[in-house]
């Protein structure tokens, strides 16, 4: 039996019902999109296991829904898997929780993993014996709170600057030129007097706006506990002024980043903001590309957010299940396993073994494993289950300022006052 100095206890329904508040603000922010649930199991002889995670595009004959299924039979049980959009997912493991029928391991986006240890349901990896030595401290430290980790995280993803080489050209624009935000507005500027488009990304009034706007936001210095801060309006008004000089579109209040990557996929934009798991669609966009890490202010490459799944084991009444729970989890996340996974999902590796593999097979990659280098965790640094209730002021001054409802001063202290509330 693997101790466990969390309570096996059910929490309480007011924790549960804040948690599913915080859960619901959140949504997916990769290529991993929503869906019905699906399940599927393998076949075993030490009992029934039950897994859950967030990727319903995978059934069970995909590579992931075997690698599942092979580490509960390895692990001596039967496994079944069920797969559920990101949101829905942290709903549900919070009523389960609720209802003392967590299931025993389970997938989840890294914002939510603080949301689900302030209920009280999950286990810390040093408490069920999981070495997570290897994987990267910033990767980690999405799913650390108060110095311990409650999961291992499978993969990261993150931002960057896909450009297309053939209107830089032609603008005469050197992509090794853009260096911070002014060599970059400048940049858009050559664009646009070559008759081209400039940068597309998402502003939308969802988590997915608060992600994409982070980099910028920390690469004025901004602090996500001062979002008035002159930092923080200094970056706000980099995207306004883009808007407002015609070099992004002011459908950004509206992209997706899903919808803002069609656009730069159109081969009428020289940038796009977006993630690593667009590589697949851009070697299919029919254009020659580049990426480069975001620039900070003044200067070398910004902090960008990082998306990406942990591993989790729920705290379950019987404790004698962690046993073969730990197997499944060391199975699900060792370096032979993440090199395929993290292969499918287009996602950089925790740790720097595997990401070494990853670029050694496909070099496209090296950029994204820079950028992953230089990532945090949207709720670190103490922020936990208060990051929700800053990004949602956030992207709604984003939206205020680019819509121009608001200057981005106004809109920004409009933020920081609901912020202080939350």
């Amino acid at each position: 039996m693997i101790p466990t100095r969390r309570s096996a206890l059910a929490p309480t329904h007011r924790t549960l019902l804040a948690a599913l508040a915080a859960v619901g603000t959140l949504a997916s922010l990769t290529a991993c999109g929503g869906g019905s649930g699906s399940s599927d199991s393998s076949a075993g002889s030490g009992g029934s296991y039950t897994f859950w995670d967030p990727y319903p595009q995978f059934d069970a004959s995909s590579a992931w829904g075997k690698l599942v299924s092979s580490c509960g039979t390895k692990a001596g049980v039967k496994l079944k898997r069920t797969a559920y959009d990101t949101t829905d997912l942290g709903n549900k493991a919070l009523l389960a929780a609720q209802q003392g029928n967590a299931p025993d391991v389970m997938l989840v986006d890294n914002p939510v993993v603080s949301t689900l240890v302030e209920a009280g349901i999950l286990n810390k990896t040093s408490d069920l014996g999981l070495d997570t030595k290897s994987i990267q401290q910033n990767i980690i430290g999405a799913g650390t709170i108060d110095n311990a980790s409650y999961g291992v995280p499978i993969g990261a993803n993150t931002l960057a600057l896909y450009y297309n080489k053939k209107i830089l050209s032609a603008a005469g624009v050197d992509a090794a030129s853009i260096k911070d935000w002014n060599s970059l507005t400048a940049a858009l500027k050559k664009v646009k007097s070559a008759g081209k488009k400039g940068i597309t990304f998402s502003a939308i009034n969802t988590e997915e706006g608060s992600f994409q706007f982070l980099p910028w936001f920390w690469g004025a210095g901004g602090d996500l506990t001062k979002l008035d801060s002159a930092k923080g309006v200094a970056a706000l008004s980099l995207w306004k002024q883009w808007v407002d000089d015609g070099y992004a579109p002011k459908d950004v209040l509206q992209n997706t980043q899903t919808t803002s990557w069609q656009e730069f996929a159109t081969g009428d934009y020289a940038f796009s903001e977006n993630g690593t798991w667009q590589l697949g669609n851009a070697d299919k966009a029919g254009f020659d590309y580049g990426i480069i890490n975001i620039p900070g202010q003044n200067g070398g490459s910004a902090p960008v957010p990082t998306g990406g799944e942990f591993v989790t084991v729920p705290v379950q009444k019987d404790t004698g299940r962690y046993d073969v729970t730990k197997k499944i989890v060391t199975c699900l996340t060792s370096d032979a396993n993440l090199l395929p996974t993290d292969t499918t999902l287009q996602y950089v590796a925790p740790t720097a073994a595997v990401q070494a593999e990853q670029v050694k097979q496909n070099p496209k990659l090296k950029p994204w494993v820079s950028a992953v280098a230089a990532a945090r965790g949207r709720t670190s640094g103490g922020l936990g289950t208060k990051y929700p209730t800053i990004s949602q002021p956030m992207w709604t001054a984003v939206q205020a300022a680019l819509s121009g409802s608001k200057s981005p001063q106004d809109a920004m202290d409009a933020a920081q006052a609901a912020a202080g509330k939350g």
